[in-house]
């Protein structure tokens, strides 16, 4: 039996869009693949994954509260489930969750299958009549059975990628299920909540017509040197007092590989220095720059010398201080 969504991600029926974000990210830190390998991980990770699709989409988690995992079944109608519950009498699986109302119902007859005969049948004559009398499928066209053809809806989803990827693009694999799975090109530059539209990816169409496209919502998962702000970067990076005082050459990462960088004679800690053109690259536009912040660090071993030349590099702190003010 599937696991109730919100205890996957362990929070209340009731949780807003908030308190589900922040336990998503929460988990996915936890137990994504790069920090935390393993098979039952793996799988952790997936299941939180699935819950945080469906509890993050407004429409997805009204049909889950009222109808269950059968709402998250491909071609499921939830028109067609109301019908069937409100004017089944009550007929159908035992166990099987019904929405506010406790009803159940009758998986097969919401996604039109027959069932094992019964009044399965009576059901689908009773829709397409229904159809007919407000007009369904006039003036369009039609596939077989008299069905008009219709594109398939856009399926959305989620996908957490690390910020290395994101940054310089990748490509992921993707699998519902009991479907072929599928690789998807994310662009470098792709952000935290970023769209991507994978065409024809979707709910398949009805009668012939095409099927929709899948929705894919970037998330990216933190550096833990590099921050982000739109298409620029920026990195601390220490040195030594020696480096900061008489200046010298290092070696910096970037996205594009190591650069040499010149550290400025005299350097103050907190000094920033602009790399231009060395941030995040989107295809069309320029790319943004990469500011390194210089940060001294000291020696902090007790040692007699270190402490007599830290003396001879001693200034009055109340003096350096003296135009600090509100």
């Amino acid at each position: 039996m599937a696991r109730d969504l919100y205890s996957v991600l362990g929070v209340a029926r009731d949780a807003d869009e908030d308190t589900i974000k922040k336990a998503f990210r929460k988990l996915a830190v936890q137990y994504h693949p790069d920090k935390a390998p393993g098979k039952a991980n793996e799988a952790k990770f997936k299941e939180i994954n699935h819950a945080h699709e469906v509890l993050s989409d407004k429409q997805k988690r009204a049909l889950y509260d009222e109808f269950g995992e059968e709402s998250l079944q491909q071609g499921f109608d939830a028109d067609r489930a109301r019908f069937v519950r409100q004017y089944g009498g009550g007929r159908g699986r035992a166990g099987a969750p019904g929405g506010a109302g406790g009803v159940p119902f009758n998986v097969e007859e919401i996604f039109g299958g027959g069932g094992g005969g019964g009044a399965s049948g009576d059901f689908g004559d009773l829709f397409g009549n229904i159809g007919d009398l407000f007009g369904r499928g006039r003036g369009g066209v039609r596939g077989g059975g008299g069905v008009r053809a219709r594109r398939g809806q856009d399926v959305e989803s989620e996908v957490t990628i690390d910020f290395v990827s994101a940054v310089k693009g990748t490509t992921v694999q993707l699998q519902r299920e009991g479907e072929e799975p599928m690789t998807v090109r994310i662009p470098a530059g792709a952000n935290e909540g970023s769209r991507i539209r994978v065409p024809g990816q979707g709910a398949p169409g009805m009668g012939g017509g095409p099927a929709g496209d899948l929705l894919l919502t970037i998330h990216v998962t933190p550096h833990p040197l590099f921050k982000r702000e739109g298409d620029d970067l920026r990195l601390d990076v220490p040195v030594s007092i020696g480096e900061a005082y008489f200046g010298g050459k290092i070696k910096v990462p970037t996205p594009d590989g190591e650069v040499t960088l010149k550290v400025p004679a005299h350097t103050q800690s907190g000094q920033v220095l602009r790399l231009k053109g060395k941030g995040v690259a989107r295809k069309g536009k320029e790319p943004g720059d990469l500011y390194v912040r210089f940060l001294i660090h000291i020696r902090t071993e007790e040692d007699p010398r270190v402490a007599e030349a830290v003396k001879e590099l001693e200034l009055p702190g109340e003096e350096l201080r003296k135009e600090l003010r509100f």
